[in-house]
């Protein structure tokens, strides 16, 4: 039998609504898809309006699928239009404001530390590996944004014994409500790099737009940042990095395993998945052990881990490895993937890599693409997927180019599949929208396993 997560009577308290009878709530959805037996439906509109600025809107409307939620086994809904509903149904002003008034409530009954993290890459490798190391309760996926943020509070058990959120932007001015809303104990900066400068115009807007995370801390809070970065902060900070100014400091890094010295001694812990740019991540990781004043010894756990989907994580078939790092990309994470592919792979069997546009780079978005073929020279090929890739494609050697295509779909995967051979070795890396949206990984695996 579920737990309970939320009793009707509080859901409505919090959101303000009409206190009335209903059932015990054991989850809570957006997505009618994904609703599961005993969930709370919430029915958004697809437009926030100016409040928030999403990837895209629509003019979709949560309360269309309530019927589909409530045959997928909601309880209980909470809605904003009238309607001859089947189960009990929570009337609010606004189902938007109600998520993060009941992501309010949701933060307010939390006795226990609450860590939240942002950067331009590897928030959620992050968030996997610090809630293990905490024990802590975390979402899967990226639920970083201003519907993923609330919900991810609202789902979070009431006796939790620690709690990680990723806060996510690609708008200035996104991070530092999220950031109050989720009130952590410790606010962690991963890294700053041109993702979404497009949308930022500068560099230096993004890291004013990342360091505002700490807007959420309170006067006992610890912000946790890269050297350089953590200066920007009045108040409690820890620095991680490779320098020797750095209180937690990557002192050595070999295949997946790394020397950190930090405040209390050093220790040697596992990388999952290896490279520099995890590794630094677990230096963030170990900088927010020692912000909670938890003994290092607790990164040993990071042995059982594994990346999270899309950020790394390999797959063998039909003799071939393929290194899923489709998730998304930037020109930061985009070098780390291939320098850290390079180095690993082993010199049997070829290393391939199909790479895909980064997007929302602004006017400088061709000189970002075209400086990835210096990081290509020990790949034994090349395939790209998009528009503005081609500015790479046009400066690799004929040899190195393996195709170049507009678009993803089963046809393409295929074709990839086909050029493949056993013992190859593949990564596969581009912004969200090119792979990640299109299962082009699970297509690429479906169409190795499947072909003669």
């Amino acid at each position: 039998m579920q737990k309970t997560l939320w009793a009707y009577s509080e859901v409505a308290t919090a959101v303000d609504a009409a206190d009335a009878r209903g059932p015990d709530i054991t989850g809570a959805g957006i997505d009618s898809r994904l609703v599961e037996p005993g969930d709370l439906f919430i029915a958004l509109t697809g437009d926030p309006g100016p409040r928030f600025t999403p990837t895209s809107r629509s003019d979709r409307d949560g309360h269309d699928f309530v019927a589909h939620a409530v045959a997928r086994g909601a309880v209980a809904l909470m809605v904003h239009r009238e309607g001859d509903y089947r189960v009990p149904a929570i009337r609010v002003e606004d189902t938007l404001d109600a998520l993060w008034d009941l992501g309010r409530a949701a933060r307010r009954r939390l006795d226990c530390p609450v860590v939240a993290v942002t950067g331009s890459s590897g928030k959620t490798t992050f968030k996997s590996f610090a809630a293990t190391v905490i024990d802590g309760f975390t979402t899967s996926g990226s639920l970083n944004n201003h519907l993923g943020v609330p919900l991810s509070l609202v789902r979070t058990p009431r006796d939790s014994a620690a709690a990680v959120y990723e806060i996510g932007t690609n708008h200035p001015g996104e991070i530092a409500p999220l950031a109050r809303l989720a009130s952590p104990d410790v606010a962690v900066v991963l890294n700053v790099h041109p993702a979404h400068i497009e949308n930022f115009g500068t560099l230096e807007a993004i890291r004013q737009e990342k360091v505002s995370i700490a807007e959420g801390l309170g006067p006992d809070g610890t912000f946790v940042g890269p050297v350089g970065l953590a200066g920007d902060f009045a108040g409690q900070a820890l620095t991680f990095g490779v320098g020797s100014e750095a209180d937690v400091r990557l002192v050595e890094l070999r295949g997946s395993t790394a020397r950190l010295r930090a405040p209390g001694g050093e220790v040697q812990c596992p990388v999952p998945g290896g490279g520099m740019h995890r590794a630094m991540s677990v230096c963030a990781v170990a900088a927010t052990l020692v912000a909670l004043e938890r003994p290092l010894s607790l990164l040993e756990r990071l042995a059982d881990v594994d990346v999270p989907h899309g950020r790394g994580n390999r797959i063998e078939v039909a003799g071939v490895t393929v290194i899923d790092e489709s998730y998304n990309a930037n020109p930061a994470s985009m070098a780390a993937t291939l320098e850290t592919f390079a180095a690993s792979v082993p010199d049997s069997g070829r290393r391939i890599a199909i790479l895909g546009d980064m997007r929302e780079l602004g006017e400088n978005a061709e000189r970002y693409h075209a400086e990835l073929a210096d990081l290509c020279t020990a790949l034994d090929g090349v395939i790209c997927v998009g528009d503005t890739i081609r500015a790479l494609y046009d400066r690799l050697p004929q040899g190195q180019r393996l195709g170049l295509a507009r678009r993803v779909d089963r046809a393409f995967a295929a074709r990839c599949a086909a050029d493949l051979a056993p013992g190859d070795h593949v990564v596969v890396k581009g912004s969200n929208a090119v792979f990640w949206v299109h299962d082009f990984v699970d297509r690429l695996v479906e169409a190795l396993s499947t072909r003669p």
